[in-house]
């Protein structure tokens, strides 16, 4: 694992800890943002569980269902490529035990799509898998990363019409602006993504555009739904305004809220 112990906790204890401090927090102040509803996907960030771990843990708490696999897409931060990489693992590592790869899955996609493969030390994908493991215990784990010019539409929407599924986006917003300026960048990418606008959601800025962009592309053919659960920066919880991070999470449904 390449990012224990900075970006998360490298022990399941703090990693717990920290899980119960987020939902004692949901239960005593954002249970409306806790919905019944059919998930499909999730919009989650990336970031540090002490600046994004609140956001992305909203987020996952609206899953009601034990998805059988669990499919996470997100930026490549750390290697400089073209196009999307699939690489097969037996299995994924975390301080809360091992995530099974979902083989069999990762086989099927590989004879659909074209993708590259190389050993992945990626913290947008890596940081989700103690929540994956948490929330969803039994699930197996397919992670997909991606560099530039990445054709995300048809592999989203592959994933969102298997049964059972649960797909996950990964993204921050902003990045180091002050705390005005990050709102106004940010609200364009809520607003754009709550109105499945696209030309609106690019007039803001995330390190996982593609993804988003591709993900809104296939909600809106699948006639699918969106709805904000969680923002802040890293200025709200730090208290310093003028270097922020955006943080933002959401939830992608059937149905109506």
């Amino acid at each position: 694992m390449s990012v224990e112990g900075v970006f998360y906790p490298d022990n399941a204890k703090d990693i717990l800890s920290s899980f119960e401090y987020f939902n004692d927090i949901v239960s005593k102040q954002f249970t409306f943002l806790l919905y019944n509803k059919k998930i499909k996907a999730l919009i989650v960030p990336h970031a540090g569980y002490m600046y994004s771990g609140f956001s992305a843990n909203l987020a996952y708490r609206n899953v009601k269902t034990n998805p059988i696999r669990v499919v996470v897409i997100g930026p490549s931060h750390t290697n400089t490529f073209k196009g999307i990489s699939l690489k097969e693992y037996d299995f994924y590592e975390t301080p809360l035990g091992d995530v099974k790869a979902d083989c069999e899955y990762i086989r099927s996609l590989k004879t659909k799509f074209h993708f590259v493969s190389f050993e992945h030390e990626e913290h947008s994908t890596e940081v989700q898998f103690p929540f994956i493991k948490h929330y969803f215990p039994k699930a197996a784990l397919v992670e997909i990363v991606y560099g530039k010019n990445a054709d995300l539409d048809s592999v989203i929407e592959e994933v969102m019409q298997e049964k059972d599924t649960l797909l996950l986006i990964s993204t921050d917003l902003s990045h180091f602006y002050n705390q005005e300026k990050a709102n106004k960048l940010d609200s364009c990418c809520i607003e754009g993504i709550e109105k499945l606008d696209i030309d609106l959601l690019k007039k803001g800025e995330a390190c996982g555009m593609q993804g988003v962009v591709s993900l809104i592309n296939v909600v809106k053919k699948m006639n699918l739904h969106v709805k904000s659960i969680d923002y802040r920066t890293s200025g709200d919880i730090t208290g310093d305004m003028d270097r922020v991070v955006g943080y933002y999470s959401a939830i992608i449904y059937k149905g109506k809220i």
